[in-house]
């Protein structure tokens, strides 16, 4: 069945549904937070296609529901690679523009929503439009970003592709004075690097990883089975990976989340095989712990508290050692993730994710929990954060748990745009609206 009559087969099905709000039908997702089953959901699971890789016009076509790890796979046999690749497999390329994905070329090249060319977007009356820059819907092509299937949902894309070479030389820089590693971060943001990230794993101790495509490689890494690729930045200052090897080295051990299921141990590892290791066991795993609630009865049987602190949140490359002082002292979560990003302004605006155009951002990504034998508030130190990331000028992104109030939120994520976009394109509100979805959690 051709891409026309799947989707016409949609929304033809999605126009027969009386009434009510509607979902997205997924089998995985990325976000974490806790969510509300309402509505009816939406089964997309035929838009799974790659339809076409140009090698000459370096476009890629392919179809909402398709994970990275497919759009990657098909891409690299032309020897191309989508431009930002988010750093785990399951991450559909829907879900990153329509919510935000990052990773070490966006210094470069920004993030997702920012390569994409054209867009067929399913609206909640079951119609289908045509988004471009520079079209009758251009405020849906730059709207959809940020907006997390509240707006209409992404059936097929054109991105950008980029050249790739067989190989990736990573360099590990070690620096113990942080001023200097951030300087460091925005002398290789302008240097030849393809690829620019880092960890943060103690006070003094910062590593920065400069990765350049190379023809040839005198030997290759293997992190997919039981070597751990976070630890090695540590103990190497040089390495050689594959090119899918390095868009994936990241996935194995959901970055170093894995430990929290004792992942990390040899004998673990060759228990649960090659094949589980990567970050779709461990959603699962972490999906099945929400539903029955084993880790909150051990907590409370020993008297712990325990609050979930799972956020990525960009920074002005001037105020990111201010907010790294900060979440030392005050959250205390170990590693951290770095990750450089920029905005090019000739690429447009995206209201719903506003990036000032002149700086240089620093994307902190922080994925566990603060423990302790005081009761605080739900969401303290989540709420902690948010308040010093507007502080210090910055942005959070949305697929975890937010506390803001619905006035901060317009503020933060362009209420006035989303709103008369809603109004455009959802008059009905047969979508969940997205105050709803992110801070209400419905």
């Amino acid at each position: 069945m051709s891409y026309q009559e799947r989707r016409g087969r949609l929304a033809q099905s999605l126009r027969l549904q009386r009434g009510g709000e509607i979902r997205l039908g997924k089998t995985t997702s990325n976000l974490f937070r806790d969510r509300q089953g309402q509505g009816s959901p939406l089964d997309v699971s035929d838009f799974q296609h790659v339809l076409s890789v140009d090698p000459q016009t370096r476009v890629i076509e392919t179809e909402g529901m398709v994970t990275y790890e497919a759009l990657a796979d098909a891409a690299l046999t032309h020897s191309l690679m989508p431009a930002v690749v988010p750093q785990l497999k399951s991450i559909t390329i829907g879900g990153a523009v329509g919510g935000i994905g990052i990773e070490s070329s966006s210094f470069r090249f920004g993030l997702p929503h920012e390569m994409v060319l054209e867009m067929d977007v399913l609206l909640g009356n079951g119609d289908i439009v045509c988004c471009t820059p520079d079209n009758e819907h251009r405020d849906l092509f730059f709207g959809l970003a940020n907006s997390y299937g509240s707006l209409g949902y992404i059936l097929r894309l054109k991105i950008e592709g980029i050249p790739v070479k067989p190989y990736v030389r990573l360099t590990h820089l070690h620096f113990q004075d942080r001023t200097e590693f951030f300087s460091r971060i925005e002398t290789a943001c302008r240097g030849p690097y393809d690829f620019v990230d880092g960890v943060v794993f103690s006070a003094g101790e910062h590593y920065l990883v400069l990765g350049e495509f190379c023809d040839e490689a005198p030997y290759t890494s293997d992190y997919t089975y039981l070597k751990v690729y976070y630890r090695s930045i540590r103990e190497r200052s040089e390495d050689y990976l594959t090119v899918r090897d390095y868009l994936w080295r990241w996935d194995t051990d959901w970055f170093w989340c894995s430990k929290n299921l004792y992942a990390q141990n040899p004998l673990m590892r060759r228990f649960l095989g090659r094949k589980r290791l990567n970050s779709i066991t461990y959603q699962k795993l972490m999906r099945w712990n929400t539903r029955v609630g084993l880790t909150r009865r051990l907590n409370a049987l020993t008297g712990i508290h325990r609050e979930s602190v799972i956020q990525d949140v960009d920074i002005p490359l001037e105020n990111a050692p201010a907010f790294i002082d900060f979440f030392e002292r005050e959250i205390g979560i170990q590693p951290v993730w770095i990750c450089p990003a920029q905005h090019d302004r000739s690429r447009g605006e995206y209201p719903l994710f506003p990036m000032r155009d002149d700086t240089l951002y620093i994307n902190f990504g922080f994925w566990d929990g603060v423990r302790s034998r005081q009761t605080y508030p739900r969401g303290h130190f989540n709420r902690l954060i948010e308040e010093e990331v507007t502080k210090l000028g910055g942005i959070k992104s949305l697929y975890s748990e937010s506390f803001y109030s619905r006035e901060t939120f317009d503020q933060q994520f362009g209420g006035d745009h989303y709103r008369a976009l809603k109004a455009r394109y959802d008059p009905d509100n047969r979508l969940k609206d997205l105050y709803q979805k992110c801070v209400l959690r419905q």
